[in-house]
């Protein structure tokens, strides 16, 4: 216990100390779907295309440059962002939910746009839901579901006055629109496997469903909000949450975007996000409301090999920017993610922070910034990063971050240090035990390999050196840490809370750590 509260007396934000700012700021949260640090021209100096939308995101903000989301994986990271609380203190130990999955935010849990509603927003979500829903049932299989009936527990029980989107990633069945709390129409249709890069998996579709205008009806519909709130006189800000589902696959770039960038159907699917960024940055400009939003551009993960891995290491664009790992791991190419984030006036213009962050992080920041208190029992692991977003030169650094895996596997990091609480990348790339037709391996006998990876990140940001014999007692500490913040069921100053159940996969290396 102690070792975590000497840790924790680093944190900022869990409550706020100060007076909320006359103008409470409009938030427009982007997050793109599987995309690395490299994919953005303003991050990589050798990337094969350009992003000139999130390069001016970059240019007239802040661009961290250590970001993380909470798992390498869509549905925890998302969780988490929402609920301040890593999501493997759900009832979520590994891997994601899939189009028909069972609600996974808990009845009753403080969400964040719950939060900013009680502080006099108006909230929205527009695509990528992938945290399940409660459908309603014609019979015991996942896909009995009546479409003609409303679902219940989705975003509007979480927070959302508003939803239009998808159930999951646009690869996974059914292939419906979803508005508010309802299929927009019945599927009558169905729809075969599909190869990467066009990859989906087969199943029901609506005859106004099109995989190719998914990209273009978000921002459609995003735009339209946003109309709306700039001819509001009612005084509400707005936080519109944008969850896209490209540049995942399905890899669909369209109409002049298909062979734009002259690379891959990657770079041309992420031109296209650009570009749609673009557009939402003009209508901010255009209705008078940049100057009083927080625009935040994010991934829930890292690159991820189907995408075309090979195909963009033939023309020599690294999406990963020269980390290690990819999707799914633990290694820095699963979690660390574009981070940009422009507040006129805030945000000091042109800059570049190294501070270590989560996404996960942003439920405190907007509590310091309305000077609002967040319960005991919500947001455990949010600490506010809004020192950092100021640009503040002696601002505190982050206690430890925890990053977690598709195997359910845990790292810890604290400043230059990162521990990996296992053998291998706790995910697909090598050395893994559960190798994915996505990034050829061989299967790792991971009994061989030295249980624990310490990295210096400051020294070896590749992770190319285990240092965990080299330094035991950095290891130790770490795990104790580990260990305690599992327990506690939160990592920020507090009562402590309680994890739910759950078949932990990957837990035994806790009793080394006493």
């Amino acid at each position: 216990m102690k070792t975590l509260r000497a840790l924790s007396s680093l944190l900022v934000g869990a409550t706020a100390l100060f007076a909320a700012p006359a103008q409470k700021p409009n938030i427009l949260f982007i997050l793109a779907d599987d995309m690395g640090v490299g994919d953005v021209s303003a991050l990589n100096p050798k990337s094969a295309w350009q992003t000139p939308h999130l390069d001016r995101l970059a240019r007239e903000g802040i661009a961290f440059t250590d970001a993380h989301s909470a798992s390498a994986l869509c549905t925890p990271s998302r969780y988490a962002f929402l609920t301040g609380r890593y999501a493997w203190r759900s009832k979520m130990k590994r891997g994601v939910l899939q189009g028909y999955g069972a609600p996974l935010i808990e009845p009753g849990r403080l969400t964040l746009p719950a939060f900013l509603r009680q502080h006099g927003y108006t909230t929205a979500v527009v695509g990528k839901w992938h945290l399940g829903l409660e459908w309603a049932k014609t019979g015991p299989q996942p896909e009995d579901v009546d479409f003609t009936q409303p679902f219940a527990n989705g975003p509007l029980a979480h927070g959302f006055e508003r939803f239009f989107g998808i159930s999951a990633s646009l690869d996974m069945p059914p292939y419906v629109w979803l508005r508010d709390d309802r299929a927009t129409r019945v599927p009558t249709g169905t729809i075969g496997d599909s190869p990467a890069p066009k990859l989906w998996r087969g199943g029901p579709i609506a005859d106004d469903f099109k995989m190719d205008d998914v990209q273009t009806r978000f921002t459609d519909e995003s735009l339209a909000f946003i109309e709306q709130r700039g001819a509001a006189r009612d005084g509400r800000p707005f936080f519109l949450y944008l969850p896209l589902a490209a540049p995942h696959t399905p890899v669909l770039p369209t109409g002049r975007f298909d062979g734009l960038t002259r690379t891959t159907p990657y770079g041309d699917f992420v031109a296209q996000v650009d570009a749609d960024v673009g557009r939402l940055l003009a209508a901010l400009d255009r209705l008078g409301l940049a100057k009083n939003t927080l625009v935040i551009f994010s991934a829930d993960n890292g690159f991820a090999p189907p995408g075309g891995l090979e195909a963009l290491q033939r023309i020599g664009h690294d999406p990963n920017a020269g980390m290690r790992g990819s999707k799914a791991d633990l290694f820095e190419g699963g979690h660390r993610v574009p981070f940009l984030a422009r507040w006129p006036g805030v945000a000091p213009a042109g800059t570049r922070s190294s501070a270590t962050i989560g996404q996960l992080d942003l439920f405190a920041t907007m509590a310091e910034i309305l000077g609002a208190k967040v319960p005991e029992t919500a947001a455990e692991d949010s600490v506010s990063f809004l020192a950092h977003l100021r640009g503040e030169k002696n601002a505190a650094p982050r206690a430890p971050l925890v990053n977690h895996s598709a195997d359910g596997e845990f790292a810890i990091r604290d400043g230059k240090w990162k521990l990996l609480l296992c053998p291998g990348s706790g995910g697909w790339s090598p050395p893994t035990a559960n190798p994915t037709q996505w990034l050829p391996a061989e299967r790792a006998d991971l009994s061989k390999l030295p249980p624990f990876q310490l990295y210096d990140l400051a020294a070896d940001p590749a992770e190319t050196k285990n240092l965990a014999a080299a330094h035991p007692e950095i290891v130790q500490r770490l795990g104790r840490a580990m260990r305690e913040l599992i327990e506690r069921g939160r990592s920020t100053p507090g009562a402590p809370q309680k994890n739910a159940p759950g078949p932990w996969p990957q837990t035994a290396w806790m009793e080394k750590f006493k």
